[in-house]
């Protein structure tokens, strides 16, 4: 972003660049179904969510759904995070086998969530506007950004095969998708971390690690019958 220099503090990320905070969130096919710019690169990925949760016409997650997101934000009701302190990308787990339900939790997580990271590698490889700053006013930049993404889903929607995708070189294996639901939503007070949430996440990769295991034993046991 270009943004005035009273206004660099705020704007300023971790990685010093000076840029806004876009919370995307896709489906399995790279669509965006909910894009939120504007906030300022310093704030926390958990405050935007708090914000986009607030607002009338905000993010809406159904009673029952869930989406899967990175360690920057709470492992909260409608919004499943990986295990901190253990292993999570992709790349760690090519030469080595998960040892329990976190790691295996987290290996799977990651090969889930990665949808969303090579639907921003698409959108970026696709529109030059997004990858320099641009000089035109903050309010319009926001904006800028919100029609690259629609122009982006249309795209994918009309074309059967984009082209831009191919050049994104990630693993992709797919995500949990939020369908439309006559349910409650999760309303901002229930973005906090909970001992409930928590228990039903350790109850998950509990099962997910016990059927990983017992396809294990099933496939020895027929390379064993094969020899």
């Amino acid at each position: 972003m270009q943004v005035p220099k009273v206004d660099k503090p705020r704007y300023r990320t971790r990685k010093g660049e000076i840029a806004t905070n876009v919370l995307g969130i896709c489906d399995r096919n790279m669509m965006f179904i909910f894009v939120f710019p504007g906030w300022e690169g310093s704030a926390s990925d958990s405050r935007v969510l708090r914000d986009a949760l607030s607002r009338p016409n905000g993010l809406k997650v159904p009673r029952g759904f869930y989406y899967l997101v990175d360690v920057g934000y709470a492992n909260s009701e409608g919004f499943l995070a990986p295990y901190r302190g253990t292993s999570y990308h992709i790349e760690e787990w090519e030469s080595r086998r998960p040892r329990n339900c976190e790691q295996y939790f987290n290996m799977k997580h990651a090969s889930a969530r990665n949808v969303i990271e090579r639907c921003f590698g698409v959108l970026k490889g696709r529109w030059a506007i997004l990858r320099s700053p641009s000089f035109y006013p903050i309010d319009t930049q926001t904006q800028i950004i919100l029609a690259c993404c629609l122009l982006h889903n249309f795209i994918r929607r009309e074309m059967s095969q984009d082209p831009m995708e191919e050049q994104v070189n990630l693993n992709y294996n797919g995500i949990t998708r939020v369908e439309s639901s006559s349910r409650s939503n999760i309303s901002r007070r229930d973005e906090s971390p909970s001992d409930q949430w928590h228990t039903w996440r350790d109850d998950l990769a509990e099962k997910m690690f016990n059927e990983w295991k017992r396809r294990q034993r099933q496939r020895e046991r027929q390379n064993m019958m094969i020899q």
